[in-house]
């Protein structure tokens, strides 16, 4: 299983964004961050799940995928499977056709203070563009 930890930032909202992942697989870590552009912080949080998706395939494919965002939101709306918000519709909608690569994918909230390295590069990510 390939434990997964995404974090979104805007510096502003919206304003400049960023994506960070931090992925735990076996005995090896990986780091990745991705200027994301002008979007609002719950925006960059759904494209970090989306990034972390499509690293997933190209690195990890055929695995079981646990996530873990400090985004309620996000997590809330992946679990339901459900939103009324347009433009987190369109990321739903990505997200669900990105998790059919995999036989399980999971998501679940957790507190700020254990998403700290997805954090730390959500935010260099936004310094990045600078």
């Amino acid at each position: 299983m390939i434990e997964v930890y995404t974090d979104g930032a805007a510096s502003g909202n919206p304003g400049p964004s960023g994506a960070g992942i931090y992925i735990k697989a076996g005995k090896k870590t990986y780091e990745y961050r991705f200027p994301l552009g002008e979007l609002s912080n719950h925006e960059a949080e759904f494209y970090a799940v989306i990034k972390a998706l499509e690293i997933c395939k190209e690195e990890f494919p055929g695995e079981i995928l646990s996530f873990r965002s400090d985004s309620q939101l996000v997590v809330d709306v992946i679990d339901n499977d459900h939103t009324k918000n347009k433009t987190f519709l369109a990321l739903l909608e990505k997200i669900r056709e990105e998790s059919r690569n995999f036989p399980y994918f999971f998501i679940k909230w957790i507190p700020e203070k254990q998403n700290k390295h997805a954090d730390r590069l959500s935010r260099e990510a936004i310094r990045m563009e600078a």
